[in-house]
């Protein structure tokens, strides 16, 4: 999965993904990698993993990862090309879901762009001008589809139809997430990647010790169907900077129950409803993976890969405490917990999983 941190200059984003991939480099089974100096690759532990694979006595723990891109900051008029806008709205456009990073301290030593500390005027902005760069997205798409419509082309004339009043809804102020895609142009959304059309996350970054988001912004985010989490940049920045036993005994000074990375993951994850599966065997590598909600067997198998989803037979899945407290595959299978289960069964949160296939 891939999410994109933006927001205004200033707001905290480089001190969130210096947080974010620093306790990334931290983690032992699967290292923090940067892939450019402003993309990095960091682990989602899971405790229930490590637990699977102690059980096992797998030969290691391999975490799924999720992609932080630290774009850079948007200001006023960047769907125009203000402050390089329209290079860092292309980067967006590439990412699965969006990191709002909002001010919402008071610190006087950092300047705001607008000389105001109004979190919920910030949300506005940077939304306006995804809307406006959206806007003019979809009127130049608009203009290609017409002349395929003219022919007569369904589909063509489907996505004209869509296109219109994804326009009509950008200019009345609502995200292209509100225009459903017709049945008849599965592939227009793909075709325009509207930015206001991604699930997005809102980081209210607070003051040292103020662990809340700010009600109006809370309301904010629910007035849009956005997840909002409280984050204080720089002490995380800090912290991520020690080792694992002086952060904690910090974090339990300052009473801060979870990393960022924690409370940033799961909000990410919440999002796009994905919910974790795992595959592990003895003296193999225990390894987690994600799925969208109500996602199938079958559709599992297609993450750990292509060809066992091809040759899908059955799938052997047993619930990851089921297992643990079973402390076998063998024993679960003589308790009767060990299920086998068809192509179309809905992975729930957590299964272990075991897909028999033939090549």
């Amino acid at each position: 999965m891939k999410v994109g941190i933006v927001g205004l200059p200033n707001a905290g984003k480089s001190s969130l993904f210096n947080a974010l991939t620093r306790a990334g480099a931290e983690a032992a089974n699967y290292p923090f990698t940067t892939i450019e100096p402003n993309v990095a690759v960091v682990p989602v532990r899971d405790e229930r993993l490590e637990r699977v694979a102690e059980v096992l006595r797998a030969s290691e723990a391999v975490h799924d990862t999720i992609d932080f891109h630290d774009i850079a900051g948007l200001v006023e008029g960047a769907h125009r090309g203000e402050g390089l806008g329209n290079r860092f709205l292309a980067n967006i456009r590439e990412v699965d879901a969006i990191v709002h990073v909002v001010r919402a301290h008071g610190d006087p030593n950092v300047v705001h762009p607008a000389g105001r500390i109004d979190p919920v005027a910030d949300v506005e902005t940077i939304e306006t001008e995804l809307l406006y760069a959206d806007l003019e997205q979809a009127e130049r798409r608009l203009e290609r589809v017409e002349r395929t419509a003219r022919g007569g082309d369904k589909a063509a004339l489907a996505e004209e139809a869509w296109l219109r009043a994804v326009i009509e809804a950008l200019q009345a102020g609502r995200p292209a997430r509100t225009v459903a895609v017709p049945p008849g142009a599965p592939d227009a959304l793909r075709l325009l990647q509207p930015l206001t059309a991604k699930p997005v996350l809102i980081v209210a970054n607070v003051d040292e010790g103020e662990g809340e988001v700010p009600a109006p912004l809370a309301a904010a985010a629910r007035e849009r169907e956005a997840v909002a989490v409280a984050v204080s940049s720089r002490l995380e920045s800090e912290l991520a900077e020690l080792d694992e036993d002086e952060a904690s005994s910090m974090r339990a000074e300052l009473h801060i129950a979870e990393p960022a990375l924690d409370r940033v993951v799961r909000g990410a994850y919440e999002l796009l409803e994905l919910i974790a599966f795992f595959t592990a065997d003895t003296d193999k590598p225990a390894m987690s993976r994600h799925v969208r909600r109500g996602s199938t067997a079958w559709e599992a198998a297609g993450a750990i890969h292509g060809d066992i989803q091809r040759g899908f037979v059955r799938a052997e899945v047993i619930g990851w405490d089921a297992l643990v407290d079973a402390g076998s595959y063998a024993a679960a299978r003589d308790r009767g917990t060990l299920r086998v289960e068809g192509r179309d069964y809905v992975v729930a949160d957590g299964d272990v999983m075991h897909v028999r296939f033939t090549p």
